[in-house]
């Protein structure tokens, strides 16, 4: 028996249907992949399925007794002084009346945060994006509901976590629980999905197995959508001929076929064409060097940690590069240093000859939120030009998939996967022959990421790629760069498939039994002194506090160029006040964290002597 079914579900957003008559039914034990386009209404699908959202029209069926457990893109943990105090919250825990249930939770969710790489007594409010996801996801495995709903679980996380959820959800959705999953991954889509369910045109279609056999299935079927489409349209055309000839149409009185017409050109009105693709395409401008850059004894450390260290390669013309590691191993750190944007401790970077450089930065630094989307792509002027090519700015935004109508609203109203469309679209509209792009996936749909591994693969210049996208990098980097601790990185030749293969194995983590009570009671004292050793949470987050500060200091100064504007009274006195409260909240966040540096750096220095 199905867990839950949907019938004749509508919904719709202003005029355009998100679902329309979809149905759907998620049968025990299915791991089912859902995809679709950016704004075709893939989370307000699963709000609907998590019972937060209602329906417009239709029936929605769940089985009685069914548990489901919601994780959102962007999961809020309330506030608590440790992650396991904020999850029992949020997952309600301390609710249950049982209380040997309760205890039994409590276990496997700290066990759960641990091996989501999480310090159960680690600091909530001090968690990156990546870490709130972890900790939203040690949560839903410790509930273990009968049907699981992950929106974008992969946003935020890094390979080694990406992996880590691949091999948990294999691992424990089992015995009839079911998964739910939204993500533009397509590794992990093949690697987890049973079932793949596309949302279309206000459509729910299924094709069974991974994303793989998806795409073999889809391509056949876009093949026949298109010949039946053209066959409509070469008879629509030879009715509307008819039609027109008037007299024979009413000699003939054939009003059987009159009716046929009519609904003819209904079923052509009402026929919704797939949504458009984004055109891309690169100005590669003139050739650079032979050498893009030569780094020699490349060093930045961080207080007491090395990102980069002794660090020598050569970036040839045309060399499609690909950096991989974990968050906070020191990427854009390393881009930064490659293009002069950060001063290296020792060592030295020798950029090539006729260098035109294009810059995608992950944190979308580089867009004004005050200015409007034409504004951000062409200063000042309606066209474009790109490859000796004269645009008009609509039309090339169109490309981008940005309507008319959104053309003048300010970058700030835009979600996250619009901006990375104006961001690429503004990358794109310069002539450049190095490509830095710092994580573009983000926030892509497949279609869109597909279409911009084409247009990469296509591109004759040289690239430096910062992703977490296992496929995406495959397809498109021919050498891949890779921390291996202690500031050290190796140049690996291929792909993210050819690293994983050579890279060195971790060692294993041996997991220690927990002792009883009385074992720990009866251990004798020692006379020796103890030394004074950093925790696992301490060392994780010293480790994290340059990163941190470097981020309150940057943001410290774009507030402080805000309020020194000439124009700045002018804003209304709310705004003033939150800046004015925030400087002061950035002061306060630098000085805590230089002080809580000095204290661990003190620690760890006395716990290595």
């Amino acid at each position: 028996m199905a867990l839950i079914t949907l019938s004749d579900a509508h919904l719709a957003y202003g005029d355009l249907p998100l679902l329309d008559a979809a149905a759907l039914s998620i049968e025990p034990g299915e791991r089912v992949g859902l995809i679709g386009r950016n704004g075709t209404g893939k989370s307000s699908l699963l709000a609907v399925l998590a019972g937060r959202q209602a329906l417009d029209d239709g029936l929605l069926q769940r089985q009685d007794g069914l548990r489901t457990h919601y994780v959102e893109q962007e999961p809020l943990l309330p506030e608590a002084p440790s992650f396991k105090e904020s999850l029992i919250l949020r997952g309600h825990l301390d609710e249950t009346s049982d209380e040997k249930e309760k205890w039994r939770l409590y276990a496997k969710l700290e066990e759960n945060l641990t091996r989501f790489e999480l310090d159960p007594e680690g600091d909530p409010k001090l968690a990156s994006g990546g870490e709130r996801k972890r900790a939203a996801l040690a949560l839903a495995f410790t509930i273990a509901p009968d049907l699981m709903m992950l929106d974008e679980p992969t946003n935020h996380l890094d390979m080694r976590a990406i992996t880590l959820l691949e091999t948990v959800c294999n691992e424990e959705l089992k015995n009839q629980r079911s998964l739910i999953v939204i993500t533009h991954d397509r590794a992990f889509l093949d690697n987890v999905a049973t079932r793949i369910v596309e949302l279309d045109r206000g459509a729910l279609r299924s094709y069974p197995g991974n994303f793989a056999a998806y795409e073999s299935r889809k391509e056949e079927e876009l093949a026949a959508e298109a010949l039946e489409r053209r066959r409509f349209d070469k008879f629509w055309a030879q009715e509307e001929v008819w039609i027109r000839k008037g007299i024979e149409a009413r000699r003939t009185r054939n009003e059987g076929r009159v009716r046929r017409l009519e609904q003819l050109r209904r079923e052509r009105a009402a026929r919704r064409d797939q949504m458009g693709s984004i055109r891309l395409s690169i100005d590669a401008g003139e050739k650079s060097g032979k050498v893009v850059a030569e780094v020699t004894g490349l060093s930045k450390r961080f207080g007491d940690r090395d990102v980069v260290k002794n660090l020598d390669f050569t970036l040839m013309r045309g060399d499609r590069l690909g950096l991989i590691g974990r968050n906070g191993a020191g990427k854009s750190t390393l881009i930064k240093l490659i293009l002069g944007k950060l001063a290296p401790d020792e060592g030295k970077v020798k950029l090539g000859t006729n260098l035109k450089i294009a810059y995608f930065d992950q944190l979308r630094e580089q867009l004004d939120l005050s200015k409007t989307v034409a504004e951000t792509i062409s200063p000042g002027s309606d066209w474009v030009e790109i490859a000796g090519e004269r645009k008009h700015i609509i039309a090339y935004l169109g490309d981008f998939l940005f309507p008319p109508r959104r053309a003048n609203v300010p970058v700030s109203s835009l979600s996250g996967g619009e901006r990375n469309r104006l961001l690429l679209a503004r990358l794109f509209a310069l002539p450049a022959n190095l490509l830095v792009l710092d994580e573009p996936t983000n926030d892509l749909d497949i279609d869109s990421l597909e279409l911009l591994e084409q247009t990469l693969a296509s591109y004759p210049g040289t690239i430096i790629l910062v992703s977490h996208d296992r496929r995406f990098l495959d397809n498109v980097v021919t050498e891949v760069l890779a921390p291996e601790g202690e500031g050290r990185w190796r140049e690996y030749v291929g792909g993210y498939a050819e690293w994983f293969a050579q890279r060195p194995k971790e060692p294993e983590r041996v997991k220690e039994a927990p002792k009883a009570p009385e074992e720990k009671k009866s251990r004798p004292k020692s006379s020796a002194p103890q030394k004074v050793k950093l925790s696992w949470r301490e060392a994780r987050e010293l480790e994290s506090l340059p990163e941190k500060l470097e981020a309150l200091e940057t943001e410290q100064g774009e507030l402080i160029a805000r309020m020194s504007e000439g124009d700045y009274h002018t804003r209304p006195v709310e705004e003033i006040k939150a800046d004015g409260a925030r400087l002061e909240q950035i002061e306060r966040e630098i000085a805590e964290g230089w002080a809580r540096w000095e204290e661990l750096s003190a620690k760890e220095a006395e716990a290595g002597r």
